[in-house]
């Protein structure tokens, strides 16, 4: 990950875009925790079509209930909900947070930022990592 600039305050010009998945991992954050919120007040939730059909966990199996622990400050039962997401999530959620907040304070022309970037092959070997580490925990959670 590099940086590809430095700090200016009152930037003219044209601002640089964000990219599409930013703003597409950024809505599905927020709207995961939305639906946590939703399951917190009500109980409802969107069941797992792979739990619901074979009864196994998919890697992402209790992530709205991890979420739902969170906002009510239960770390404990949020870890016990699904520890790998509850780790990816904040890691990626920053990182989203911070891309989102240079782009917005560029676009008001207050400050200009360092944005982070990323090769286009440190980008694949990251999503693959993380493929990889998801699947790995989906059949590992299965075993018991």
């Amino acid at each position: 990950m590099s940086v590809s600039q430095s700090v200016v305050l009152r930037p003219a010009g044209p601002v640089q875009p964000l990219d599409r998945r930013v703003w597409g991992l950024s809505a599905v954050g927020v709207g995961g925790f939305a639906l946590a919120g939703v399951y917190q007040l009500s109980g409802l939730g969107i069941p797992c079509i792979l739990h619901a059909t074979t009864g196994l966990n998919c890697p992402l199996c209790g992530s709205t209930r991890m979420a739902a622990a969170l906002l009510r400050g239960d770390l404990g039962a949020a870890w016990h909900f699904n520890p790998v997401i509850l780790v990816l999530g904040p890691l990626v959620g920053v990182a989203l947070g911070y891309q989102v907040l240079a782009w917005t304070l560029e676009s008001l022309r207050l400050v200009r930022l360092p944005r982070l970037s990323m090769s286009p092959r440190a980008a694949d070997w990251v999503l693959k990592g993380v493929l990889v580490l998801l699947a790995v925990y989906g059949v590992a959670r299965n075993l018991h």
